[in-house]
């Protein structure tokens, strides 16, 4: 068994029982913050249980904030650290700047690459084929994989870990991928990373929703979305939480949360669970999800979460074959 296929494995107090740790995940920010407060999130997250860190503007190259050599001194600093990181390239690509900007992250050789779509996966395979020794490439999340065979296809092409699409609950991902017989690529076994926490990410597109909230053209948006920490809620006409506007993105109004689901992510073959960051204590969300699943502390951790300052309501429906709004207890 090599390093990178090992598991960690850590003892149930009640039980003395080994299982595997589930490593801990810091996913791409996913709203526009000031420089400041982003410097204050990864210095937070560089304190941290969380061993991997995706680093990057996933929504919308209009957020200026970081140039491609902020987001590069940043992923030095972290690595420094002691951390894993990744660099991921954003999911809707619509222009030849940001296709630029794509093949800049995609063929640098220092970190570790998530594909945000197939323009991406395009420029790492051809990548890895020129340079077969470059790091293997995170799939990710919004690139639609629901079979074995298309994860496999994937795979081949140098793929070393996959972010299943959100909607898909985690005894489909069981079959998949499973964990007895993964599908295996150039790099070896294909882990699995499950998103488990935040709003999520559940569609793009080419028009700026919240511009055209505020009645203004994508292209003098006004920068709007920074005004907006976790997003701006949307609410249905019976006065209900239901989604979230972040730009050209719209999320859940609900928070997304697997802190409850330790064994079933263990079952389905999971190898590490993504946190996206949100405003409020994200450090003590961190602390929180390593604390129960890692360190025997799952009782009354949904309560503890759920009483920090978070964006939305905790919700875990589509983990478990039912609507993504719904709230199902353990």
């Amino acid at each position: 068994m090599t390093a990178t296929e090992r598991m960690a494995l850590v003892r149930e107090p009640s039980s003395g029982a080994a299982v595997r740790e589930l490593e801990l995940t810091i996913g791409p920010l996913q709203y526009w913050w000031s420089r400041t407060a982003t410097m204050e999130l990864y210095a937070a997250v560089a304190e941290s249980r969380a061993r991997t860190v995706v680093l990057g503007e996933v929504v919308c190259s209009r957020r200026n904030e970081f140039a491609f050599d902020d987001w590069l001194a940043l992923a030095r600093d972290l690595a420094a650290a002691g951390k894993v990181v990744v660099l991921a390239t954003q999911v809707l690509v619509m222009s030849e700047g940001e296709l630029r900007s794509l093949r800049r992250i995609a063929e640098q050789d220092e970190f570790a690459v998530e594909a945000g779509d197939a323009s991406a996966l395009h420029v790492l395979a051809r990548a890895q084929g020129a340079r077969p020794g470059r790091k293997p490439f995170v799939i990710g999340p919004h690139i639609n994989i629901y079979n074995r065979d298309a994860l496999a296809e994937h795979a081949a092409l140098g793929a070393g870990r996959w972010v299943p699409p959100l909607e898909l609950p985690l005894d489909a991902l069981a079959l998949i991928n499973p964990p007895a017989d993964p599908v295996r690529g150039p790099h070896g076994a294909l882990a699995t990373e499950v998103f488990g926490f935040g709003r999520m990410p559940l569609a793009f597109s080419a028009r700026c929703f919240t511009a055209r909230h505020h009645r203004l053209a994508k292209d003098s948006c006004e920068y709007r979305c920074r005004d907006d920490r976790d997003g701006l809620l949307l609410r249905s006409t019976e006065g209900n939480d239901f989604l979230v506007l972040n730009g050209i993105q719209t999320q859940s109004a609900g928070v997304h949360c697997l802190i409850d689901q330790g064994d079933a992510l263990r079952e389905a073959g999971a190898r590490s669970v993504r946190l996206s960051p949100t405003g409020g204590d994200f450090a003590r969300v961190i602390e929180l999800f390593d604390r129960a699943l890692n360190r025997g502390g799952a009782r009354g951790a949904w309560d503890e979460l759920a009483a920090l300052d978070l964006p939305g309501v905790l919700v875990n429906g589509y983990a478990r074959r039912r609507p993504g709004m719904e709230v199902l207890q353990p």
